[in-house]
C-alpha cells in the first residue's frame, strides 16, 4: 500500500505510518546502495515525566526511524534511555532539570552528538535547547527556540539572538548540499497561514516581524519547509493548540512545529503529516507529532 500524502485538515492516522513500510514500499535499489523511506519526526511533549505512556505508545505504533522531543523538563540524569532502548531506539538527551530539555531518538544509530551551539562564540547557550546528531547518514537537529515572553522582554531578544546563533552554528559546520534537517518547536508562525487568526496577536510574540526575519535569515542558509511547500496556502495546519478555551476542538491553533530540510534533503521528501490524533484523548502534549518521510539512499552493504 502506498502513502496518500494529502490529509484533509492534516488529520492522520497512525496505520498510515504502519502500513507505508510494509514489503509494497520495500527499498529500491540504486547503483550505490538502497532507497529507504526514512521517517523523521518532531514532537514537542511538554513534560516527558507526564507524557512518557502516550509517547510509548505513539513509538510502537508510528515506529519512526528518528523523533526529536522538546520540552522534556528533565535532567540527563533523569532521561529514560533504558525504556526507549526497550522499543529499539538509541537516544541522546541535553537537559538542565524543570525547563526545556531536548532528544533524539534514533532506530538507525546516533553518531557525533553535539548538545548546544559550536558557532565561534565563548559563551555557551544557558539553556538546555538544540542537540545535534547523525542518524541514518542525515545530520539531525532537535531545536526548542526560545518562546519569547513579550515583544519588550529579555527573552524575547534571547530568542533572536539565538536564532542568529543557529544560522552561525550552520554556517560554521555545514552545506546545503548535506543531508541535514533542523527540525522542533521553533516558536515561530511563518507566515499568517500558520496561525488561526492573526490579528487576535497583534503586538505578541510568535507573529512578530522581526521573530519572522530572524526565522528567514536562517531558511537562507539553505533551508526549506516542505510541509508548506506541498500544502501551498492551504490554512487550518496547525500543529499547537492551547489547552484554554476549547482551542483544539474549535481549530484555533498555531503552525510552530516544522522540519526545516536542507535543499539536499528536502529534494527527497516525499510526504509532509501532522499527527492530529496524538492531540486527543486523555493528558496531552498541547502539540502534535509532525513527520517528514524522505527517500535516502543507504550504501550498499550497510544494514537497514
Amino acid at each position: 500500500m502506498s502513502l496518500t500524502v494529502r490529509f484533509p485538515r492534516a488529520v492522520v492516522a497512525p496505520w498510515v505510518f504502519v502500513t507505508s513500510r510494509r514489503p509494497g514500499n520495500a527499498a529500491r535499489k540504486t547503483p550505490t546502495g538502497k532507497v529507504r523511506g526514512v521517517l523523521i519526526a518532531t514532537w514537542n511533549v511538554n513534560s516527558l515525566n507526564a507524557r512518557m505512556p502516550r509517547v510509548e505508545e505513539w513509538i510502537s505504533t508510528v515506529q519512526p526511524d528518528v523523533l526529536c522531543l522538546q520540552e522534556t523538563k528533565m535532567s540527563d540524569a533523569q532521561f529514560p534511555h533504558m525504556a526507549f532502548s526497550a522499543l529499539g531506539y538509541e537516544s541522546v538527551h541535553h537537559g538542565f532539570g524543570r525547563w526545556n530539555g531536548v532528544a533524539i531518538l534514533s532506530r538507525v544509530g546516533i553518531d557525533d552528538v553535539v548538545s548546544g551551539f559550536d558557532d565561534g562564540r565563548d559563551d555557551p547557550d544557558p539553556d538546555s535547547r538544540i542537540i545535534w546528531a547523525t542518524c541514518g547518514g542525515v545530520r539531525v537537529a532537535s531545536v526548542y527556540v526560545p518562546n519569547g515572553r513579550e515583544l519588550d522582554h529579555d527573552h524575547y531578544r534571547y530568542k533572536l539572538d539565538w536564532l542568529g546563533r543557529l544560522r552561525e552554528h550552520l554556517d560554521r559546520h555545514h552545506t546545503p548540499d548535506e543531508l541535514l534537517v533542523v527540525l522542533g518547536d521553533w516558536n515561530i508562525c511563518p507566515t499568517s497561514l500558520d496561525v488561526w487568526d492573526e490579528s487576535r496577536f497583534a503586538g505578541m510574540t510568535h507573529v512578530s516581524q522581526l521573530e519572522r526575519d530572524a526565522l528567514e535569515n536562517v531558511v537562507e542558509w539553505g533551508l526549506v519547509d516542505t510541509f508548506r511547500q506541498r500544502y501551498g496556502d492551504a490554512g487550518d495546519l496547525f500543529s499547537y493548540w492551547d489547552y484554554r478555551n476549547g482551542d483544539f476542538h474549535k481549530r484555533r491553533g498555531l503552525r510552530i512545529d516544522y522540519l526545516m530540510s536542507s535543499t539536499a534533503l528536502a529534494q527527497l521528501c516525499r510526504a509532509d503529516l501532522v499527527d492530529r490524533n496524538a492531540r486527543k484523548g486523555a493528558k496531552p502534549s498541547d502539540h502534535a507529532p509532525v513527520l517528514g518521510l524522505f527517500d535516502v539512499v543507504v550504501p550498499t552493504g550497510e544494514p537497514r
